[in-house]
């Protein structure tokens, strides 16, 4: 089964003693150029070291803004370089401006809003300095939506972690299935819904 051994050895990974520089490596440059979210590391992290949880969701939370910090400057200075084949990659270069009069008016409420679901944030990141969206309050609201998404997961997994790392283990499976349609779905919602 090549699920269960991904899985095992994410689980070993986890309980690596770099594995926390590692998930901040992938939370950083998923905010801006990468395509692969930290919930891959996180949610194993956390599984593997409940006891860490809350220190897990900081390093990620910090790691994505500061990455996040980059996608801005990429919107900001090199979106041509750059920002546009990001945004063509996701199709998102036909709703471009369009998405950029409306994050002159909500861009905070997409931010946090936006930040916080499978949609990729370096959309959110590129477009906000693309936008020249003031960099305080895009530091504000990154904050609150990576930290709300990082910290909600670390809570549930802490308190319900042995559960739910059985229920994982049990239906490794259907947990993987459902993980890539979000995944895939983010992706979706991105080329087709925005």
């Amino acid at each position: 089964m090549l699920v269960r051994k991904l899985y095992d050895w994410m689980m070993r990974l986890a309980g690596h003693r770099l594995a926390l520089w590692w998930m901040a490596g992938v939370s950083f440059v998923e905010s801006s150029v990468f395509p692969i979210p930290p919930d891959v590391m996180l949610i194993p992290m956390i599984l593997a070291r409940p006891s860490r949880a809350f220190l897990i969701a900081t390093v990620c939370t910090v790691a994505s803004v500061v990455g996040g910090f980059l996608g801005y400057a990429i919107g900001y200075w090199l979106l041509e370089a750059i920002g546009r084949p990001v945004l063509a990659f996701y199709g998102q270069m036909q709703n471009f401006e369009a998405f950029q009069a409306m994050f002159r008016e909500y861009g905070w409420w997409i931010i946090v809003i936006k930040g916080m679901t499978p949609i990729p944030y370096k959309l959110i990141t590129i477009a906000s300095g693309a936008a020249s969206f003031p960099l305080a309050s895009f530091a504000v609201a990154s904050v609150i939506s990576r930290g709300m998404r990082f910290f909600l997961v670390a809570a549930l997994l802490w308190k319900f972690g042995p559960p739910i790392r059985a229920f994982v283990e049990e239906r490794l499976t259907l947990v993987t299935t459902a993980f890539v349609v979000l995944l895939v779905g983010g992706f979706v919602a991105v080329r087709y819904l925005l």
